[in-house]
């Protein structure tokens, strides 16, 4: 009986070794080298560089790169290398992104031009890797700066406008500063984990109304970066749910290096009784981004 169950074992053993050795090979990934272009506003898509685990992957720029400012999602336990240089970044996953996952990848340009940030998203593929990627930012045709010098004259009439409707007297007439349900809560603002971009967050407060909410927060802007202005929010609660967003302002033009100020976000009353959430803010360029976490309102 004992040697029929050894003949048996070793039947098996042969069979799934024979079985494997019949399985295809999995496909290699065709290595290629292309070029993609840095989003010049906001509302253009993020280019796709496709990586592999154990591929390294050279990324090119036209312009110098700011070494300190890169950011690389997932940098600390997905990446076997990422070696920023002034105008090459080499990347090489040693765990690549999920079907339909999108590692970020952000890094500011050193010449002040505009885009100030090239950002650009590492994906997966099945077939394809990119081996190299020229990193292209365009210039900005005669057309895309009029139509932004017409996009700023609408904001700027759109701001008189607010001015010529704010102060407290004006809020009260206007009936949207009413004494109902009227609640403030203290926070002290963190940043995302892993942000690395020269913005710290403070003590800052959320302010909910029967009719509007505000959260204002302290921002402070390290020593050696860029003066910084927010240009839009995002406010989002811990469960996903967004926050319309009415205005960003700043009690100063702009942080310059190692200066602070508040920010104050108006929105619309969140339509839920959820009191944390996640404020957003991107710079005027659309950027140089700063999560904040822990707000409350």
């Amino acid at each position: 009986m004992a040697r029929l169950l050894t003949w048996l074992s070793l039947v098996l053993v042969l069979t799934g070794a024979t079985a494997a050795a019949q399985q295809p090979p999995l496909p290699a990934r065709e290595r290629q080298e292309r070029q993609v272009f840095v989003p010049s506003s906001l509302g253009d898509p993020v280019p796709e560089v496709r990586v592999a685990a154990g591929v390294s992957t050279y990324l090119r720029f036209n312009a110098p790169i700011d070494r300190a400012s890169l950011e690389v999602a997932g940098r600390a336990t997905r990446f076997k290398l990422v070696d920023p240089g002034e105008y090459t970044l080499a990347l090489e996953p040693s765990v690549e992104p999920a079907p339909g996952e999108r590692l970020i990848v952000r890094v500011r340009y050193k010449d002040g031009g505009i885009p100030a940030y090239a950002t650009f998203a590492l994906v997966s593929h099945p077939t394809l890797v990119d081996k190299e990627v020229e990193v292209v930012r365009r210039p900005r045709t005669v057309e895309a700066l009029e139509a932004r010098l017409s996009h700023v004259e609408a904001e700027l009439v759109s701001l008189k406008a607010q001015c010529a409707q704010s102060g407290l007297p004006n809020l009260a007439f206007s009936g949207v500063l009413d004494s109902k349900d009227v609640r403030a809560k203290l926070f002290v603002g963190k940043p995302a984990p892993g942000y690395k971009g020269g913005l710290e967050p403070g003590l800052g407060t959320g302010y909910r109304g029967t009719r509007w909410a505000m959260v204002v927060v302290k921002v402070r802007n390290l020593p050696g970066q860029p003066a910084w202005a927010p240009g839009a929010a995002q406010l989002t609660s811990v469960k996903g749910t967004p926050v319309k967003v009415l205005s960003v302002h700043m009690e100063k033009p702009q942080l310059q290096p190692g200066e602070f100020a508040l920010v104050a976000v108006m929105v619309e009353p969140p339509a839920s009784n959820e009191v944390r959430f996640r404020l957003d803010l991107v710079d005027t360029e659309g950027g140089r981004l700063l999560p904040i976490t822990d707000v409350a309102l």
